[in-house]
């Protein structure tokens, strides 16, 4: 029956297209930012390593699955420089899709401890699309004319802005400018990726000294798809545990937990939960995130005021 109710999904998004299809998504926003940013290139003020695995809908076959892996570092006092690929499976490999994105920034200090940067990045996006791994592909999918697609490569380029002090981030960017159909008949169209317009927010309040408030908030906007708000509320322990909650706005509540383990090592973990008919579905077990971050500091090279963004 899961498969079964997958793949009518699945066939009905191909027969209208998808026509505001989004980029991932992710619970932990506030420690992917260069994902969806390349004007956060080196701001951490060192090399930077981020890998992420999110797995929605655990329960549902077929689901979505992502991971992300990017790498950022500062070359020199105002220039960073980054490396960010993500991966998005859906339907059992039915539809993969890889990014590769080179990044850039160059940063202007504004005051004391202000910063605003600017960022550039370059990449393409590669699609296999295999339909034979649908139930029921050779009465429904053939009929309407689909053929498999084999690393169909297409360029991209985007840009943002990112402003930060020691305790306040904001950011605007564009991950993707370009607008292209992967798949398309006269009837049909899969695969339409359209402009994502990302907005990233956050504070970091000290209560007192063992103890930080940490606000966030993300908004994305894309045509033809309702606007999509992420909030979330952390607090900082000892500088060194992380509880907190969010929500996405009528999607989904979470819960979010981080350790710092050690100066170089960052654990994140994020558990989701729909508030969509799709949550109460007995073969959905929410959406699950673990993310492992890794800074190259030493005790010779320790930042004067260590970020929490």
């Amino acid at each position: 029956m899961k498969k079964i109710i997958f793949t009518i999904a699945l066939l009905s998004v191909s027969v209208w297209g998808l026509k505001a299809q989004q980029d991932a998504q992710y619970t932990q926003y506030m420690y992917n930012t260069l994902a969806v940013n390349p004007a956060y290139a080196g701001s951490r003020g060192v090399l930077s390593v981020n890998a992420l695995h999110r797995s929605q809908w655990v329960g549902l076959d077929g689901a979505p699955t992502t991971q992300t892996i990017n790498v950022n570092s500062p070359v020199g006092k105002r220039i960073g420089l980054g490396l960010s690929i993500v991966n998005d499976r859906i339907g059992n490999g039915t539809n993969q899709d890889t990014y590769f994105d080179v990044v850039f920034s160059y940063t202007v200090p504004t005051s004391e401890t202000g910063k605003l940067s600017f960022g550039l990045k370059a990449g393409g996006h590669d699609l296999n699309l295999d339909f034979t791994q649908l139930q029921n592909y050779n009465n429904e999918a053939s009929t309407l004319g689909l053929s498999n697609i084999d690393k169909q490569f297409s360029p991209n380029f985007g840009a943002g802005i990112y402003y930060h002090t020691e305790q306040f981030y904001a950011g605007l960017s564009v991950p993707n400018f370009l607008k292209t159909e992967h798949f398309e008949t006269s009837s049909i169209s899969l695969a339409q990726e359209r402009i994502n317009l990302y907005f990233i927010t956050g504070y970091i309040f000290d209560l007192n000294p063992n103890l930080k408030f940490k606000p966030a908030a993300l908004v994305k906007a894309v045509n033809g798809a309702p606007l999509q708000v992420d909030l979330s509320a952390n607090f900082m322990i000892n500088n060194k545990f992380t509880l907190g909650a969010a929500y996405r706005w009528d999607a989904a509540f979470s819960g979010l937990f981080g350790f710092q383990i050690t100066d170089q090592f960052m654990l994140g973990l994020a558990y989701d939960r729909e508030t969509t008919e799709l949550g109460n579905t007995a073969f959905n077990d929410g959406s699950f995130e673990v993310l492992l971050r890794y800074e190259l500091r030493t005790k010779y090279k320790k930042v004067i005021a260590p970020r929490f963004f």
